[in-house]
């Protein structure tokens, strides 16, 4: 390793990536970055120039691959490589959407890491029970408001 260059001891990933809006997108950008191979999967073609925002060449020749197809179907799921994937994101705009898929990432195909983004906390907590793993926005935003609105509570 020359000086100078970081040390990294996290070892690449491939990582599936379903729904390429504002989230699903900025996360491959991130993964690719970072030397992580990504696949994005989404049934909207549009959604591919998300993907390139901030590249200095186009999504492919940085590395990345996408898919235009629904995931809840296993042909797309396959070309978009889930069989070989060590992560997988279910980031679609419908919470059904996203648990359906994460649970076929895991249970079918057999993914190591998968995480499903859920918008009703109660979804989402039910479902990390079942072991899914969930990340909420709205848990997020909840508690970052509550926290803000304490702090200002004993201001008069």
């Amino acid at each position: 390793m020359s000086r100078g260059t970081p040390s990294r001891s996290i070892r690449s990933v491939f990582v599936v990536i379903v729904g390429c809006g504002r989230v699903g997108s900025t996360v491959a950008r991130s993964m690719l970055r970072e030397g992580h191979d990504v696949s994005c999967l989404d049934e909207d073609p549009e959604v591919h120039a998300r993907l390139e925002v901030g590249l200095e060449t186009s999504w492919e020749d940085a590395g990345g691959q996408f898919t235009v197809g629904t995931a809840l179907e296993t042909d797309a799921l396959d070309a978009a490589g889930v069989e070989k994937a060590d992560a997988f994101v279910a980031s679609t705009n419908g919470d059904n959407t996203n648990i359906i898929i994460a649970q076929i990432a895991k249970r079918r195909y057999n993914v190591p890491t998968v995480v499903a983004r859920i918008l009703d906390p109660l979804r989402a907590e039910w479902y990390e029970k079942q072991g899914v793993k969930t990340i909420c926005p709205t848990n997020f935003a909840i508690r970052m408001l509550e926290e803000e609105l304490m702090g200002t509570a004993g201001d008069g």
